[in-house]
């Protein structure tokens, strides 16, 4: 009986955290379609400021830089994730693994900083390159776990057998290692899109000039005020990331656990 009393209050405490957390999301969407441009007063539904925003040139651009900029570094971040989490499976070295869950674990800000002050160091340029390189470096640790993950539920021996039917180890990787762990590797560079595209305070720190992308031109936007257009925008960025995320989810259930 006790036990029962437990948990429902866990789970009343559960739900309230779920409506604390996806309420502002909701009311951000429900305001989007509101047909008024100041106040919370629901006045009528309308599609006007996602017409508005689609006519906006700057916000257009900045939204085709974040796509670019998510493109390359995903495609970047999958390649090399998927030999480093092949490699830390295979050869399981002391507290390599340790060191791939830093740039997960730690704080956005201390990863943007550092990366602008190596940039800095090196003189390099900030723009699109920059954020190229620091999307990749951050999301490279999010593909390599996605793959490692895979290649836990992989049986180690059919690489074995491929080799003894006389595949080389070149042949044996791309004909039964990569068909075994595609759904991790997909799921990896989907997370890595995700990561990339809505990306603000790595972006903040390592953008130049003329390299704007769709979160930092939301956030200059926000400085004016919450206004239906940015609504729409995040709204926008909401259904994206919500679709790629399920995707990643049903390719590779284990990693979400």
């Amino acid at each position: 009986m006790q036990v029962n009393k437990v948990s429902k209050k866990l789970l009343s405490a559960g739900v309230l955290v779920y409506i604390f957390l996806y309420l502002p999301i909701f009311l951000l969407i429900a305001y989007s379609f509101n047909d008024s441009r100041i106040g919370i007063t629901w006045v009528g539904f309308t599609m006007k400021w996602y017409k508005i925003l689609f006519a906006d040139t700057q916000l257009i651009d900045a939204a085709r830089n974040s796509v670019i900029i998510a493109l390359i570094a995903s495609t970047v971040s999958v390649i090399l994730g998927t030999f480093a989490g092949v490699a830390l499976h295979k050869y399981k070295v002391p507290y390599l693994s340790t060191l791939v869950m830093i740039p997960v674990a730690a704080p956005e800000l201390l990863v943007g900083v550092s990366l602008l002050l190596f940039f800095l160091l090196i003189n390099f340029t900030l723009g699109m390159v920059s954020i190229i390189l620091a999307h990749t470096a951050f999301c490279l640790s999010f593909v390599t776990i996605a793959v490692k993950t895979r290649m836990h539920g992989m049986d180690d021996s059919l690489m074995d057998a491929a080799r003894d039917l006389g595949a080389s180890p070149s042949r044996a990787f791309i004909s039964v290692l990569i068909p075994t762990i595609l759904p991790g590797v997909i799921a990896g560079w989907l997370m890595a899109f995700t990561l990339s595209l809505d990306d603000f305070v790595i972006t903040f720190f390592t953008a130049g000039v003329g390299s704007s992308t769709l979160p930092l031109a939301i956030y200059s936007m926000i400085k004016m005020g919450v206004t239906p257009e940015v609504n729409a925008a995040s709204t926008i960025i909401i259904v994206f990331t919500l679709v790629l995320t399920s995707v990643a989810t049903k390719l590779s259930p284990q990693l979400f656990k």
